[in-house]
């Protein structure tokens, strides 16, 4: 009696749960569960019968493989107007592309003397200034690929060496990182290949650049050092490009331009510079904020009584842009174009390339937007860290 109770209320609680549950209880083992549930003997119409299980999982696999389709099919069309982009407008992931192997054994240019011949073939140049050209991947080389016209190196004298270090400051400076290693040597050995000696060439006037060879290459030497100490060795080591009459300079009231045209700054003696009144070859990074002149007012008549600095000694006339203009937000105010205008009026009176340095990097657009300002006033080179985008003339 108690057996058949105790089944009664089993097949009873089993009914109970299938109803509450909407599904059919099925046992791990029906062979050795005593809890096996008893046929449900309801008509099918008054039980609501559920799905399978095996629809509810295919159904899920479904779902994540045609998501998992379109997740890859929307990877591939991004991939794919990437790619076209670039071969629309020619952008380069790594402009020192070809400068892979810069360094490696057996490239030969363990000694930084690795000079590809053909790397500057179809280079447009731009006026565009490489500003600390030592931190590049392949200083130099990788300005002059990008286009720019100008390159600068911070030069360091030290006691009984008669070396010229390069590099930003002290702790930068390496032994093989000089001046004659980084800039002079590989100037000499370029122009030497643009200028080659055969029967169907014997000449010299050949600048880097294949597509404009009459364009000067300006080598800004930033003294970093005692000036008057540096000056002689900066004049001796420039020597290579001198005898071979590649160093623009100034004889009897003319200016002569050449391959490369030399610019001291820094802590440059313009005394020095114009102590020789018949003949220089290096000249001088003039204060461009020294000039600034009433962009509004009638031209002044053409006089050098007040010119200290004019295109005799001198060929940049630079400034920061930080310190005389300020920070730009979203536009230029009507006070800070009057400030440009001026400079540029002054500085282009006396014969000089005006410069900016320490522009924004950053927004991007504001510093594009900077760049096009300055050029659009009037300003005659730019002074970038960023040559991809300064390639790309985004300005």
């Amino acid at each position: 009696m108690g057996t058949s109770t105790h089944t009664e209320k089993k097949l009873s609680l089993s009914n109970l749960w299938n109803r509450r549950a909407g599904h059919s209880y099925v046992p791990v083992d029906a062979a050795e569960n005593e809890y096996t549930a008893a046929p449900d003997t309801e008509p099918a119409e008054n039980v609501a019968q559920p799905a399978p299980r095996t629809r509810c999982c295919q159904a899920s696999r479904t779902s994540s493989s045609i998501w998992g389709l379109t997740i890859l099919a929307s990877i591939m069309l991004i991939y794919l107007l990437v790619s076209t982009a670039r071969v629309l407008w020619g952008i380069e992931d790594d402009p020192d592309r070809i400068f892979g192997n810069w360094g490696k054994p057996g490239t030969g240019t363990e000694g930084l003397a690795w000079y590809p011949t053909d790397f500057l073939r179809d280079v447009l140049p731009i006026q565009c200034h490489s500003h600390n050209d030592y931190w590049r991947k392949v200083p130099l080389f990788s300005a002059l690929h990008a286009g720019c016209v100008g390159v600068e190196a911070d030069v360091w004298l030290f006691d009984d060496d008669p070396e010229l270090y390069v590099g930003h400051d002290t702790a930068a400076l390496t032994p093989n990182r000089t001046f004659q290693s980084l800039y002079v040597n590989p100037l000499v050995e370029l122009l030497d290949r643009t200028n080659p000696q055969t029967k169907f060439y014997n000449d010299s006037r050949r600048g880097v650049f294949d597509y404009d060879p009459e364009q000067t290459v300006i080598l800004l030497v930033d003294f970093k050092t005692d000036g008057a100490d540096l000056w002689p060795h900066v004049l001796a080591q420039l020597e290579p490009l001198r005898s071979r009459g590649w160093l623009t300079y100034f004889e009897d009231g003319v200016v002569n331009k050449r391959q490369v045209t030399v610019v001291g700054t820094g802590n440059t003696p313009f005394d020095l510079v114009v102590k020789n009144s018949t003949y220089r070859d290096v000249f001088f990074d003039a204060p461009l904020a020294d000039m600034w002149e009433d962009p509004d007012a009638p031209d002044a008549p053409d006089s050098n009584d007040d010119i200290t600095y004019n295109e005799t000694n001198s060929l940049y006339a630079s400034t920061s842009f930080g310190k005389t203009v300020g920070h730009i937000i979203t536009h230029f105010s009507d006070d800070q174009l009057r400030i440009i205008r001026g400079q540029i009026k002054g500085a282009h009176r006396r014969g000089l390339k005006v410069r900016y340095w320490d522009t924004p990097g950053w927004p991007v657009g504001i510093r594009n937007h900077v760049w096009h300002t300055l050029m659009e006033e009037g300003a005659d080179i730019l002074n970038v860290d960023d040559l991809r985008s300064a390639s790309r003339k985004e300005w």
